[in-house]
């Protein structure tokens, strides 16, 4: 690992344990969406599996797989601008039969635009955390969508603390947005005040409208520390898609930055790390694996 110097000094006796979170892709490649970092987008033909539901036996045995790998977070995503009826009545049937199987594992929920009384739906089935992502500020947001609003995605985090379930809601650097865009989408994060953050960093897919990431590994660096710098040392800061991509051989100095969380396993249609190397790499930091969600 490299030195890190202050950074280190300022992050390292804060960060003593590190939050780890599985995916679980139960709804894939089906969206009519035209989000143009989303490979998800029927629009662009990416080389992704695409199907509609995953069945309920796989969801259960991968949510067996994240408890093994100590994961303390299992997110149902499924691809769309949001939630139908039909969706919430699937995603209520997965959590029900993870909670039976896992009843420890929060489970998290990541199915778009919702409404107060979808969400209600998921809360009684089992749900505990929504995730919806504000993806960049609201001034770029219009560059990288046009068929739904940066204004849809923050109503849907209100919804979400409005019902009661935690909110995770975090959002995406590289898409070639300015450093002003970034600073903005923090504040609004801040502004919600989520339980969590998932920040990601743009993975390229010759597929898709965005064909680069423009930042170096030193500059996402950097933005870990500005994002927790502006939402401050209670938040779970997530370092998730792009990981391994953006950081390489530094990809674990991101907890001396101020990342405390990180997504174990494959992505929504992209490879992750094994698990079994992150936790190993993690505990020779001498950090210790979260057990549960409590700070």
């Amino acid at each position: 690992m490299q030195k890190l110097g202050k950074v280190k000094s300022l992050f390292m006796k804060e960060i003593k344990k590190v939050y780890l979170c599985a995916i679980c892709n139960i709804e894939s490649g089906t969206c009519s969406e035209d989000c143009k970092f989303c490979t998800q987008s029927v629009k662009y033909q990416a080389d992704i599996q695409r199907y509609k539901n995953k069945s309920i036996d796989d969801i259960v045995k991968e949510a067996l797989i994240a408890k093994q790998n100590q994961a303390i977070g299992y997110c149902l995503v499924t691809a769309g601008a949001g939630l139908t009826d039909k969706r919430v009545e699937f995603v209520c049937e997965a959590t029900k039969a993870v909670k039976k199987a896992v009843p420890d594992i929060n489970v998290i929920a990541c199915n778009g635009i919702a409404s107060i009384e979808q969400l209600k739906e998921l809360k009684k089935a089992g749900v505990d955390n929504y995730n919806h992502n504000l993806e960049t500020s609201k001034d770029f947001y219009k560059t990288i969508c046009t068929t739904h609003s940066w204004d849809d995605r923050f109503q849907t985090c209100l919804n979400v603390k409005e019902v009661g379930l935690n909110l995770c809601t975090g959002g995406i650097f590289g898409m070639g947005e300015s450093a002003q865009d970034r600073i903005s989408m923090l504040n609004s994060i801040k502004e919600l005040q989520p339980m969590s953050t998932p920040i990601n960093f743009f993975h390229p897919n010759d597929a898709l409208p965005l064909t680069k990431n423009t930042l170096s590994k030193e500059e996402a660096f950097k933005l870990i520390t500005l994002t927790r710098e502006i939402l401050g040392d209670e938040i779970m800061l997530m370092i998730a898609g792009g990981r391994e991509i953006t950081f390489n051989e530094s990809q674990y100095d991101i907890f001396s930055y101020g990342a405390n969380a990180i997504v174990v396993g494959n992505y929504l249609t992209t490879n992750g790390k094994i698990a079994s190397q992150d936790i190993e790499n993690i505990k020779n930091l001498g950090l210790e694996i979260a057990t549960d969600c409590k700070r």
